[in-house]
């Protein structure tokens, strides 16, 4: 059910005071146990390392591994190919803690949002996609964002922090769970139930893409995010190919480079504007890597080719950047390099200044990129009536003044 614009503030003022209260929760639960070590976000050297450590064979960490990220085990005493006195040290030591999800939100086209909890009472959102012939999750990669782009919700909530690879790699996780995807063991994916109105052979996965597209910027918090992907793509876990698996940038220059020759995924650029002058003020990172800067950085992308377009993301918005001279200078703009331009019309939010091109004019602009060449596919907006779209995910979560976290950390 499509929730009222008007009633979003009121329902982020009782989240916050939710999370005020679980802060206080977590805290005093913290002050009396010692948190024990969890084996989620852990690369198979890192887990192979702590296991052994713990005196159990090497072999038998691949198995502990397979178990997680093959199967989704959500505890120990699942793990029935081990013995019972193994599980119990193993629970004595470690934890599975996934995110929790705090709300839970269907669109009308099928689109799903979840906030999730992060363990000290943080929240993001991330949602999922559902497709014909794939499924994609947008996960996040902070709490609120640094990035400040005039036209999107999430620039609206100060940055609060990173989150883990803990966090990112929960997210996708969390998402298999609600999805009822993760195959039993020794069967792989075929008990996982068929995607509805597909036709011919069926891929039973309802997650075969990660977008890293959600609440704040990835190349930010690169090495959480590379080591969560890393564990995405293991081919004894999870399984989720680097060719199915974007990071979107709102053009953080020196990283682009390094995302490419240590992960090789997809790269897609927050670009929505063809001047200096405008991307100033629509992506403020503009000021400090002007697009001609970010455009010799998409050239040298070592994953970019024909058959693996850099995608170019361009928000519609009426009178600001929708016009056919625009259009042409995009296409100047991008000559050379291989790409494709996702046009996205602009999903509105309380309090946005801006308001979404009128259709005819995004399809002439379209007309014109196309006929350059270039591929420029109108994404249809997705799950609107949830504020699950491009640009509009926000969490309540707020940076606790110092004064506060004394106030949290007292016994």
């Amino acid at each position: 059910m499509a929730r009222n614009a008007a009633s979003i503030p009121l329902q982020e003022k009782e989240r916050e005071s939710s999370l005020t209260a679980h802060h206080d929760r977590v805290r005093s639960c913290d002050a009396m146990t010692e948190k024990k070590p969890n084996l989620i976000g852990l690369d198979l050297d890192e887990m192979t390392q702590a296991l052994t450590a713990l005196g159990l064979e090497k072999y038998r960490a691949k198995q502990i591994w397979s178990a997680v990220y093959c199967f989704g085990a959500r505890d120990f005493a699942s793990m029935t190919t081990l013995s019972k006195d193994t599980r119990t040290l193993l629970a004595e030591h470690f934890t599975l803690d996934r995110p929790s999800v705090a709300l839970g939100q269907k669109s009308e086209d099928g689109t799903q949002k979840w906030l999730l909890r992060m363990e000290d009472g943080h929240e993001v959102e991330c949602v999922h996609i559902p497709e014909e012939d794939r499924g994609s999750l947008c996960v996040s990669s902070q709490i609120g964002c640094v990035m400040r782009c005039a036209f999107c919700h999430t620039g609206t909530q100060n940055l609060v922090r990173n989150l883990t690879a803990s966090e990112i790699i929960g997210q996708v996780m969390v998402a298999r769970d609600v999805l009822g995807e993760w195959p039993k063991p020794g069967k792989k994916n075929q008990d996982a139930p068929p995607k509805p109105g597909r036709k011919g052979p069926l891929d039973p996965r309802f997650l075969t893409n990660i977008v890293v597209m959600g609440m704040g910027e990835p190349l930010y918090n690169y090495d959480n995010v590379a080591k969560a992907l890393r564990i995405a793509m293991h081919s004894d876990g999870i399984g989720i190919g680097r060719r199915r698996i974007t990071l979107s940038t709102s053009g953080v220059v020196p990283m682009i480079r390094r995302c490419g020759d240590d992960l090789g995924v997809n790269l897609a650029i927050s670009l929505h504007a063809v001047t200096d002058v405008l991307r100033d003020v629509l992506v403020p990172i503009n000021r400090k890597y002007p697009i001609k800067d970010l455009l010799h950085a998409c050239r040298d992308y070592p994953a970019a080719g024909n058959s693996r377009r850099i995608t170019f993301e361009y928000v519609m918005l009426k009178g600001v950047n929708d016009s056919l001279a625009d259009a042409r200078q995009l296409v100047r703009l991008l000559r050379g390099i291989p790409a494709k331009i996702n046009l996205i019309p602009f999903n509105p939010w309380p309090g946005s200044p801006y308001a979404c091109s009128d259709w005819p004019t995004i399809e002439k602009f379209g007309d014109v990129v196309n006929a350059a060449g270039y591929a420029s596919p109108i994404r249809m907006p997705r799950g609107r009536d949830i504020m699950a779209a491009c640009g509009q995910l926000k969490s309540a979560s707020r940076k606790l003044s110092a004064a506060e976290r004394v106030k949290l950390e007292k016994p």
